[in-house]
């Protein structure tokens, strides 16, 4: 992921100006992330939280949420440009939480870049820091195969819903309900909700 932190870090001001506030977030993606923040009911990550509008945006409204980046500069706007709401520098691939600490994840778009062979470590650090039904919702680009393509800061991936399905499931989540939009002149995207079931814990802990 060196790449990444890299284009990142040198593009940082530039991707907070562009996308970096609610403003710039699409209406259905406002309904349905807040929805699922509201109904979380206890400490939520904003997993990957960038320039930090989302966490903002959820503790706002009430939520116990706190972000983490990797990245330096986007952890650094967002302190500066939100100073109400909790911001950590941190890797999605390594969560600084014990494990079943938190209610609710939100993974908004921030395991694009992640090659298809390491995608499982974050979804499975995402189930390791959930609580047994503790939820989570993660944001991506659909695509009819798992491929490469030029985002506008580095390379992205776009996944098959059945393909991350797939991931999530081997790693303990069970999927509740899956959303898809598609509109002209953007690429396709979509959002999973799921959750950790107390039983995939139990087993997780015994190593069955």
């Amino acid at each position: 992921m060196t790449d990444v932190f890299t284009a990142y870090s040198a593009r940082a001001s530039e991707y907070a100006d562009v996308v970096g506030s609610m403003s710039a977030v699409h209406p259905s993606d406002r309904h349905l992330v807040q929805a699922w923040a509201e109904s979380a009911a206890g400490r939520v990550l904003d997993a990957g939280c960038g320039p930090g509008h989302w966490t903002n945006h959820l503790a706002s409204l009430g939520v116990d949420v706190h972000g983490i980046d990797l990245v330096p500069e986007f952890i650094d706007h967002a302190r500066a440009t939100y100073p109400a709401a909790r911001f950590d520098l941190g890797s999605i691939d390594a969560i600084d939480e014990p494990d079943s600490a938190l209610d609710g994840i939100l993974s908004w778009f921030s395991t694009i870049h992640h090659e298809p062979s390491q995608i499982t470590t974050p979804l499975a650090e995402f189930a390791r820091t959930l609580r047994p039904g503790g939820t989570l919702l993660l944001g991506y680009f659909h695509g009819g195969s798992v491929e490469a393509f030029d985002h506008a800061v580095v390379r992205a991936y776009r996944w098959p819903t059945h393909h991350l399905h797939a991931a999530l499931e081997a790693v303990g989540f069970e999927i509740i309900e899956t959303h898809q939009r598609a509109e002209w002149g953007r690429r396709p995207v979509g959002a999973i909700l799921c959750e950790l079931p107390a039983s995939e814990l139990a087993r997780a802990h015994t190593g069955h």
